[in-house]
């Protein structure tokens, strides 16, 4: 384990990382599926695809991808399905505040970078009282380019007043890793969060991969 020298911010993925989103997520799939006629699916088949936003649950929910021409309707109406269940269930991760403690009180600033889309972000954050005490929220129409282009880490980055090396990124899918390295950031895999069968968080090129949030600490000087 090597520690990170310098590290003035730590930047949080939102859904996988940050916020344990799967319930609504979920809960909004589930019943826009029964609009469509079909049968709920179990949390477990559904978390996996947590981290993926509409593209990944539609795939799942319909098998639908994005150039189906099915896919922009259904796509709006599972996002008004979750804007009405934004936060019945959503809660942070289990060790997730106790790590935002600690990151303030090392005078660090901490913020969020996600391709989840503002309308959904920015009050997620807000009613789970962590909107103003986050240095930045990068949400993923912020910029022109979501992950894993770099240009949402580096508008972090600015917004947190530091050189992108001095900020580290926690994620739980390989493009927030692919967007940290693009932006020059070090990276640490979360994997308490949405990974499936298939991924293979070890080839992706990051820091480190933790299994619990404030293992963080231990790659702060």
């Amino acid at each position: 384990m090597a520690t990170l020298a310098g590290i003035r911010a730590v930047l949080f993925d939102l859904d996988g990382t940050l916020i344990d989103t799967a319930p609504d997520l979920g809960h909004a799939l589930n019943l826009q599926r029964g609009r469509h006629g079909l049968a709920p699916l179990a949390d477990a088949v559904i978390r996996p695809q947590a981290s993926h936003g509409a593209r990944g649950l539609l795939g799942l929910g319909f098998g639908i991808e994005p150039d189906d021409a099915k896919f922009p309707a259904m796509r709006e109406e599972l996002l008004e399905l979750y804007a009405a269940n934004l936060c019945r269930l959503s809660r942070p991760f289990p060790g997730i505040l106790e790590l935002l403690d600690a990151i303030e009180a090392r005078d660090l600033k901490w913020g969020v970078v996600t391709n989840k889309p503002a309308r959904f972000t920015e009050p997620l954050l807000s009613l789970l009282d962590l909107a103003e005490r986050a240095a930045c929220i990068v949400s993923g129409d912020t910029c022109p380019q979501p992950k894993p282009h770099p240009a949402p880490m580096l508008a972090a980055a600015e917004l947190c007043d530091a050189e992108p090396a001095t900020c580290l990124y926690l994620g739980d899918a390989e493009r927030d890793i692919q967007a940290a390295q693009a932006a020059g950031m070090p990276a640490l895999v979360a994997a308490w969060g949405y990974l499936d069968a298939d991924d293979q968080p070890h080839a992706w090129g990051a820091h480190a991969e933790i299994r619990h949030p404030t293992d963080t600490l231990a790659y702060l000087d």
